[in-house]
């Protein structure tokens, strides 16, 4: 399975933005799927998480500001992100990590899509 992450941009803080994951093959086996984010000069974080069953985990970061969602008959997995904050400033990817925490993840990491917040 391939995944493809878009819906970044650029915005100002305080604003929004939608992204998607588009996976090649069926998610609906998953029971993890995930949203992680790698800002500069920083590790990768594991940022939202969500089973198969709709149950979320958030990073205390955007707790209240961000909301994972997937749609298992379109393959996707999106994140709302409301709120936006300069320092969500990063790269962000999907994946699905095996046991549910940050790693180790099932699938090779795509590019990924950026987000960019100004102040």
């Amino acid at each position: 399975v391939q995944l493809q992450a878009s819906g970044g941009g650029l915005v100002q803080a305080g604003e929004s933005l939608r992204l998607s994951c588009a996976a090649s093959g069926s998610i609906s086996s998953i029971n993890y799927m995930a949203w992680y984010r790698q800002a500069p000069g920083k590790q990768r974080e594991l940022v939202a998480r969500i089973t198969d069953g709709g149950s979320t985990k958030y990073a205390d970061s955007v707790k209240g500001r961000f909301t994972i969602s997937r749609d298992n008959a379109k393959n996707t997995v999106y994140l709302q992100m409301n709120s936006l904050k300069p320092e969500d400033t990063a790269v962000y990817y999907c994946n699905a990590p095996t046991y549910g925490y940050s790693l180790p993840v099932r699938f090779s990491w795509g590019q990924g899509t950026q987000v960019t917040v100004s102040s």
